[in-house]
């Protein structure tokens, strides 16, 4: 089937199977995470990111390619989550500022839209690396450039494209070491050939697994009424008669239970006839604490419930903002990112004025970061990433925000973070307060400390499903099968004669008399040094540690 040009209808569906197939498959994508950790996110942080721009795309019914262009690529930006996120949404950016003045998409645009996605995505990173989603991308950028010039044929282009770029993410543990000691690929190039993919099946007239599965309905229960009552039997029954009467009910409703004791059965079932449950009952003996309930009103007020309570915490969010705009701004505001109870009383007893719950385990989107934003009544703001996967996605909040000066502080975890708001300094410009949070972040040594979920080797260190892993700046510092050794050891690999403080912050899964144990057994090991104990509260790992 010759298919010489794309409209914008089809790219649309287009689009949207791409992030289908993509969402079917993220979890197999998370799986590629080098670090053998349980949060593994590429893969979910690329499909909240196009499933943003997917509720852009659906609500344009009449789609032309300049509305089409600007739905995916708004879309895409402000939902974008974690650095896979981030150059998922450039692409997307730079493809669609190729051809949003075009009617359709032929040869004769298509080799620039390649080009400039990948163009955009390389300058929205401040040091690419290849080996990653962006050597896939600029792979197929070349390619493009040379298949153009041969078909006018869309579909054995992209055919022949998308075949490119699967060889390149075959080749990228070749460029990156760590890929090829891990086993993997690399899992943002995996996950944008999955996208493409999707969209060239659909193209293709290709019926999906992704196309069969039907719309959610709303869960309602499948049966009207709770009935309960007590039945007090004339005699026992024999086991043909309750065979027969369980079948009975079972046949008319579910969820039977039946409790006997001697002559009394209290009996519990969901039936849309409670009627002909009781007189089928009645038939056995005598009925007591007889109770029936509507479930599908329960339900409906559930929702309605909910629904109040969702207008409720809307109007408080509205009348706040709007005393906040009633009230004159201040100088200068400050956010953090954070996951966990205790790091965000630690943030706020800092100063911090609003702390965006996510971090290792949740990448907030960067609409949430400019959603924070919005809400710091402050002239100039602050904003602390606190993790390497989240920075991209602030930088890209600064582009969007037009009312405010946004500074990013290029944090990479939770001590940095800390460290650079402790060295913040009142009536200092920002250029002086952003050199001096940021050196105060760098003298800061931080790990964390998890589990492994899948068995792998990272920088020449066996690592068993189960063990325990202490992960520095470094990379992996110590595996074990002993926490409080592993803790141990990491530590060992980030002290040296000049260390002053050993801050630990353990985590939901830690009891506080373990941590106090820790604790006690560091301060033997490092009678030099401050050893602090903060509760962090965060999932996932068991401890944070920094040292001073």
């Amino acid at each position: 089937m010759v298919i010489t040009k794309i409209d914008a209808r089809q790219l649309k569906d287009m689009f949207i199977a791409g992030a289908k197939r993509l969402d079917s498959r993220k979890d197999e994508i998370n799986e590629l995470n080098v670090f053998p950790v349980p949060d593994g996110d590429t893969g979910t942080n690329m499909t909240m990111t196009i499933m943003s721009a997917v509720k852009e795309v659906e609500a344009t019914d009449e789609p032309t390619m300049e509305n089409l262009a600007k739905a995916i690529s708004q879309g895409a930006l402000r939902g974008a989550r974690g650095n896979s996120g981030v150059i998922l949404s450039q692409l997307f950016r730079g493809f669609t500022r190729a051809v949003k003045k075009f009617d359709c998409i032929d040869k004769t645009c298509a080799p620039d839209a390649f080009k400039r996605a990948s163009e955009t995505a390389y300058k929205a990173v401040m040091k690419p690396k290849e080996g990653t989603i962006l050597t896939v991308a600029r792979g197929m950028s070349e390619k493009a450039q040379d298949i153009f010039e041969a078909t006018d044929d869309m579909a054995e282009a992209l055919r022949q494209i998308i075949e490119y770029g699967n060889y390149m993410l075959s080749l990228t543990p070749e460029m990156l070491p760590v890929l090829k000691q891990a086993g993997v690929v690399d899992s943002g190039g995996k996950g944008l050939m999955t996208i493409l993919e999707g969209a060239y099946d659909k193209l293709m007239g290709v019926e999906t697994d992704e196309e069969r599965e039907e719309e959610p309905q709303e869960e309602l229960p499948a049966y009207g009424y709770c009935t309960e009552f007590i039945l007090m039997m004339d005699r026992p029954m024999t086991g043909k008669e309750e065979k027969e009467w369980k079948d009975y009910l079972s046949s008319i409703g579910d969820t039977l239970v039946c409790a006997a004791d001697k002559n009394i059965v209290k009996v519990h079932v969901h039936t849309d006839n409670p009627g002909l449950v009781l007189e089928e009952a009645l038939k056995h003996g005598s009925l007591s604490s007889i109770k029936v309930e509507n479930m599908k009103e329960e339900h409906h007020e559930t929702l309605f419930e909910d629904s109040e309570k969702l207008s409720r915490l809307q109007k408080e969010e509205e009348e706040n903002k709007e005393k906040q705009q009633q009230a004159p701004p201040k100088d200068v505001g400050f956010i953090a990112v954070a996951m966990g109870s205790g790091l965000k009383e630690i943030f706020e007893g800092l100063g911090v004025d609003f702390v965006v719950e996510g971090g290792q385990t949740m990448n907030p989107s960067t609409a949430d970061i400019l959603d924070a934003v919005e809400k710091v009544n402050a002239r100039t703001v602050y904003v602390m990433p606190n993790n390497k996967n989240i920075i991209l996605a602030a930088q890209q909040a600064v582009e969007l925000c037009s009312d405010k000066h946004v500074i990013v502080i290029p944090s990479k975890n939770v001590p940095q973070g800390i460290a650079a708001v402790i060295k913040y300094c009142e009536g200092m410009s920002d250029e002086d307060n952003t050199e001096a949070m940021t050196e105060g972040m760098a003298a800061v040594k931080s790990a964390q400390v998890t589990f492994a979920v899948r068995d792998t080797t990272i920088d020449d260190k066996q690592v068993h499903q189960g063990d325990i892993m202490g992960i520095s700046d470094a990379g992996l510092a110590a595996v074990g099968r002993n926490l409080d050794q592993t803790v141990l050891d990491t530590i060992a690999t980030m002290t040296d004669s000049d260390s002053e403080i050993i801050t630990i912050y353990y985590g939901s899964d830690v009891k506080e008399e373990d941590a106090q144990a820790l604790q006690a057994m560091v301060m033997d090991k490092y009678t030099g040094c401050d050893v602090e104990l903060h509760k962090g509260g965060q999932p996932i790992y068991y401890y944070i540690i920094s040292v001073e």
